[in-house]
């Protein structure tokens, strides 16, 4: 089990953080109850968390369930570019997940579209003709191991079984197709920038009722069309180091090595891909001395994978929305 390392955060700030992974617009009221403390401090606590812990709750809409194509994207870029290059393309609607690997050399980024065509665009059309990109690999990703809904604090283990039950939002039993309409475009832009967003609020930004509302975003949740994510600095809770890896499995082996990596407590996301390699993930660790660790042990005994690239990251530029440099 995993066990924060940090001046920060106690574990108070724990269960919040944990409470909102399973339902991130939880009434401070039910998350107070569930924790046995009081609203003030539930609302005491997470202010804080915003402010020293980067903590921001967005909707991230979910490209799987969705059916939509995701692709992680390697550009090599000569030294003194790849910062302004990450940083354009973290201001995209289309990208998510952008950091500076290699010594600055090689930015990674997952795309996000949000229309068809928007990987042409990007892949076909804007970056081979940005100066100073040397080199671009995209690897599809084909099946979400872990991630997305599933946050990574839960690997914490603050809450139990029966706090989580207590949080867990009940939606209805048939959530229907996973899909979006043109008229959700200014119910999702609200979200995108508070996830947290009461119902007048939306109700004043979309220009519908509160109860339509209501309806329409319980619909779009129940189905995994939208889900509300936490985003936050892992090097707050004592993770200050987080790679990149890119796994070589036997291909009978992809789908055991992808769902045994899932249950490590490492690993914050991990998706099959098409390409060189055939798992990617991203992984958190208190230092390079971790990184070693796992790498050479529970990584390493791994049975099924053949071969592991590292990718440290030199710096995260953006994680589920652009919030300006880091």
């Amino acid at each position: 089990m995993l066990e924060p390392e940090s001046d920060t955060l106690d574990r108070l700030d724990m269960g919040l953080l944990s409470a909102l992974e399973v339902d991130a617009r939880a009434s401070f009221s039910r998350i107070a109850a569930v924790l046995g403390v009081s609203d003030q401090t539930v609302a005491r606590r997470y202010r804080r968390l915003c402010a020293e812990a980067g903590l921001r709750v967005v909707a991230v809409r979910d490209a799987e369930r969705l059916g939509q194509d995701q692709w992680m994207l390697r550009l090599r870029c000569a030294p003194d570019s790849a910062t302004v290059i990450s940083d354009a393309l973290a201001r995209r609607p289309d990208t998510a997940w952008i950091g500076l690997a290699s010594g600055g050399t090689e930015i990674v980024c997952m795309t996000r579209p949000r229309r068809p065509g928007d990987h042409d665009e990007l892949l076909l059309g804007k970056l081979p003709r940005t100066p100073r990109v040397v080199e671009i690999r995209a690897q599809q990703l084909l099946h979400r191991f872990y991630g997305g809904p599933a946050g990574w604090v839960r690997k914490f283990r603050a809450l139990s079984e029966e706090q989580v039950a207590a949080l867990r939002p009940a939606f209805p039993e048939a959530g229907g197709p996973a899909r979006l309409e043109p008229e959700d475009a200014p119910l999702l832009a609200a979200l995108e920038r508070d996830g947290r967003a009461t119902y007048p609020e939306l109700q004043r930004a979309t220009g519908r009722s509160e109860s339509s509302v209501k309806r329409r975003l319980t619909a779009l949740l129940a189905s995994g069309a939208v889900y509300i994510d936490v985003e936050y600095r892992s090097e707050v809770l004592g993770f200050p180091t987080s790679a990149l890896l890119w796994i070589t499995t036997a291909p009978s082996a992809m789908h055991s090595v992808g769902q045994a990596l899932a249950a490590h407590d490492e690993v914050a996301f991990a998706a099959a891909t098409a390409g060189p390699s055939h798992v990617v993930v991203t992984a958190l660790f208190r230092d390079s001395a971790d990184l070693y660790r796992y790498l050479s042990g529970p990584l390493g005994r791994l049975e099924g994978v053949r071969h592991v690239e590292a990718m440290p990251f030199l710096r995260r530029v953006k994680q589920l929305t652009y919030a300006g440099s880091h």
